[in-house]
């Protein structure tokens, strides 16, 4: 039986493809030939990828009446003439590598791959990529960075602890932070010269202060005026980096304003915090428009299982694959948190988790999560609301031992009616 689909057959009549590198490009045009005659007619350049010179490339797409300009995502060298070509009003789109990846066994140059592209995007055969609109994406430079200088400072924390560690200062057995008020006492302490374990000690505030035998002892090594200069580095680099951050995050506090109702709802999801809220909506962006249902946006984030069948059989294991590595960070940051509440969110991970392991359990909350946040932006209205952690005893698992009590007394040649009790 002969069905009708959704697709058109759809011919651009005028498109251009870029190869796009870091100091030059090649452009395709395509565009129909003269006299109304079947046959196209084709142009390719080289452009240097200064500013100048794109200039004039798009002057001369303008001049051919070029309306859609298809390049692929190549590294960082795509952006600067996305951004200008967006800007001259042209249909830009990016496109995956993958999915116009020329075919085997013919050469490869940058000619061949832009005609080769610009084929591809005259028929309509590939698909664009999510490109954010200009604010999002200066939200998203801002909290992608934020994310490198905390783990900087991180590693930097890092490095401090294993120097002490060289120097026989086993401050981070006793001290459970050896950067708070306490501990940077200490060590500056010791950067100022000081050596004697008693002295260092009683450096101790509040609850530490119980511990001052085993600081004591701690604090009997072998620390040097080399050790001393090399902590002094650290510790102003740490201090650098959280000052940086601090002036990061109200400058994300500025970039985010006009998005401060889609971050407050975000905000009242289980796991989900407002620093949190803030990375979502840089990755995920606030127009649920380019994603039709909640699963479009899942299988984007790579947090639905691929599919992978052929002659009536799934090969392989259903894994998710590689998607946006900051979005699954923090939604795994997220589904973590939600896993040690008394919530919906914290029982689901829970109850995953003894069967299947702490890997699937993240990955199916995080799933959830993203559902949540897809409801919340497309409907402006949308409110979080808890189910409970008690929801799969006093809704599911009830429902679970009825259809499988009905399937077996149907396996044994019954028809099963059910009727409410009184």
């Amino acid at each position: 039986m002969l069905e009708e689909t959704q697709e058109t057959e759809e011919i651009i009549e005028r498109v251009a493809a870029l190869d796009v590198g870091k100091a030059e490009l090649t452009c395709c045009v395509r565009v129909p030939g003269q006299g109304g005659s079947d046959r196209r007619l084709q142009e390719v350049r080289t452009y240097q990828t200064m500013t100048r010179w794109l200039l004039v490339m798009a002057d001369r797409l303008q001049e051919l009446g070029v309306t859609r300009v298809v390049m692929e995502a190549t590294s960082d060298y795509w952006k600067g003439v996305y951004y200008l070509l967006e800007a001259a009003g042209f249909e830009t789109w990016l496109v995956n590598a993958r999915d116009v990846k020329h075919l085997p066994g013919r050469p490869k140059t940058d000619t061949l791959d832009a005609v080769w592209l610009c084929k591809v995007a005259e028929r309509g055969m590939c698909r664009p990529s999510l490109v954010h609109p200009r604010p999002i994406r200066q939200l998203r430079d801002l909290t992608r960075y934020r994310r490198a200088l905390i783990q900087d400072r991180t590693r930097e924390m890092q490095r401090v602890e294993k120097l002490l560690e060289d120097a026989q200062i086993k401050l981070s057995s006793v001290a459970t932070d050896i950067f708070g008020v306490s501990g940077r006492a200490m060590l500056e302490a010791l950067i100022a010269g000081q050596r004697d374990p008693k002295a260092l000690a009683q450096l101790a505030r509040t609850r530490l202060r119980a511990k001052l035998g085993q600081l004591e002892e701690a604090f009997t090594g072998h620390f040097s005026d080399h050790h001393a200069f090399l902590l002094a580095r650290m510790l102003g680099r740490i201090d650098q980096a959280g000052a940086d951050i601090a002036e990061l995050e109200a400058h994300i506090d500025q970039e985010v304003a006009p998005f401060a109702q889609a971050v407050d709802r975000l905000d009242e999801i289980t796991g989900v915090g407002r620093t949190a809220a803030c990375a979502i909506i840089a990755e995920v962006g606030v127009d649920m428009g380019r994603f039709p249902t909640p699963g479009h946006l899942a299988s984007w984030a790579r947090f639905a299982p691929g599919v992978k069948q052929s002659a009536g059989k799934t090969k392989g294991k259903s894994s998710t694959g590689h998607g946006n590595p900051y979005l699954a960070r923090v939604l795994g940051e997220a589904a973590a948190a939600a896993g040690r509440t008394d919530t919906f969110l914290g029982e689901r991970y829970r109850r995953i988790a003894r069967r299947r392991g702490a890997k699937r359990a993240i990955v199916a909350v995080g799933r959830s999560i993203l559902i949540i946040i897809w409801h919340l932006l497309a409907d402006p209205d949308a409110r979080f609301h808890d189910l409970g952690a008690g929801f799969y005893h006093t809704h599911i698992n009830p429902e679970r031992a009825k259809r499988n009590h009905i399937r077996q007394l149907e396996a044994l040649g019954y028809k099963v009616t059910l009727e409410p009790a009184a």
